[in-house]
């Protein structure tokens, strides 16, 4: 099944599941070795970016979790154990 294609201009910044569809395009861009040095270093510098916008969602969204905790008490998450 193809991925979804999704086209981002440099004035918006994709949200999360847009950047992440983005990063797993790019990962497979890199994986191929198809790209010139100057190619690779582009998508590394983009791939950054994306990474860091999914890590400012993850963050709000666990600020938002820990503001609607049941008892009203903002709380850590535990740490998670490997499965």
């Amino acid at each position: 099944m193809p991925r979804k294609q999704v086209a981002v201009t440099s004035d918006a910044q994709p949200d999360f599941e847009a950047a992440m569809v983005e990063l797993e395009a790019l990962v497979q861009r890199m994986e191929s070795g198809e790209l010139s040095l100057e190619g690779s270093l582009q998508e590394f510098e983009r791939g950054v970016q994306l990474t860091r916008i999914c890590q400012e969602a993850l963050k709000a969204a666990e600020q938002r979790v820990k503001l609607l905790a049941s008892d009203g008490q903002e709380r850590d998450f535990p740490p998670q154990e490997d499965a």
